[in-house]
């Protein structure tokens, strides 16, 4: 927190006593924020955000920028690839397979390629942690899900799309393909990927038009540890805190993206609104053995 403070504090090209004046405090209050003797509560973070965005203050930026320091100081093994892992509450204890079963790709220890998924998902929990961690890929199977129509019906399945045709072909191939793998990687629903396939999901665009979404969108990697095995393989590398200040800035820009997901999904709708199937035409089609 006391680089955050000396970073806004430069940002606003301001002294000590100056951004203390402005906040009506005393200068040994921003003081002992800079030295990290003591750090702002939740009231003076609150102050410095309404500061910060008044000014147009890089605090998303700075967020980013720490994470990136801390990769970078991160060394791993040739064998493991590094990843990142957000917690609503910290992680307790031996690494499982326990997210929700309506997760992308059901239960299990979610990983991502980049930070930015991961924050997205912690950023409204006050008690929240944010992990760089590693995994040894080359001991586990894996099934590698590419970024296509394929990707869409394995998260339909494991949210609970697919219920009403369970029992057929169609089904079961969704059902049986990771069987005997210990981790899933595939892409991650961001904000703006997760809108546009919840409209398919919901018949509000077509097969055709969540492809060309996504080929259309820069989408990272998650990496879900779906074994007890695959777990056991994955190390914490180091934790990155995340203050009340940092979240709010990380809860802003996800409601940006997800305006645009808004804007590229009725963007879609209307260039591919005669081509390909809905997504129940699909389900009504496996119905049928077709």
């Amino acid at each position: 927190m006391k680089e955050l403070i000396k970073k806004i504090r430069i940002s606003l090209n301001m002294s000590q006593t100056e951004l203390a004046e402005l906040l009506n405090i005393s200068f040994a209050t921003v003081n002992r924020w800079e030295n990290g003797r003591a750090v702002p509560n939740k009231l003076a973070q609150s102050t410095l955000y309404e500061l910060c965005k008044t000014n147009n203050v890089p605090v998303y930026d700075m967020v980013f920028d720490k994470i990136k320091a801390a990769t970078e100081a991160v060394k791993i093994d040739e064998n493991r690839v590094l990843l990142y892992h957000g917690s609503k509450s910290g992680i307790q204890g031996k690494i499982e397979p326990k997210s929700r079963s309506k997760c992308d790709f059901g239960k299990g220890f979610y990983m991502g390629t980049e930070p930015s998924q991961a924050l997205t998902l912690i950023c409204d929990y006050d008690k929240s942690k944010f992990y760089i961690v590693s995994v040894a890929v080359d001991k586990l199977a894996i099934l590698d899900v590419p970024a296509d129509l394929e990707w869409a019906m394995i998260v339909a399945y494991h949210r609970g799309r697919m219920d009403k045709i369970k029992g057929t072909d169609f089904y079961n191939k969704y059902h049986d393909m990771a069987n005997g793998k210990d981790m899933i990687v595939g892409s991650i629903a961001n904000d703006r990927m997760f809108y546009v396939i919840d409209n398919f999901f919901l018949g509000n665009i077509t097969d055709a038009a969540l492809v060309n979404s996504l080929s259309a969108l820069e989408l990272g990697k998650q990496y879900v540890a779906i074994t007890q095995k695959a777990c056991d393989f994955v190390k914490i590398e180091c934790e990155v805190e995340l203050s009340y200040l940092e979240r709010q800035f990380l809860k802003d820009v996800a409601g940006e993206n997800r305006e645009k997901g808004t804007s590229l999904a009725n963007d879609i709708c209307k260039n591919y609104r005669r081509e390909g199937m809905f997504f129940d035409e699909l389900l009504d089609a496996a119905l049928k053995g077709e």
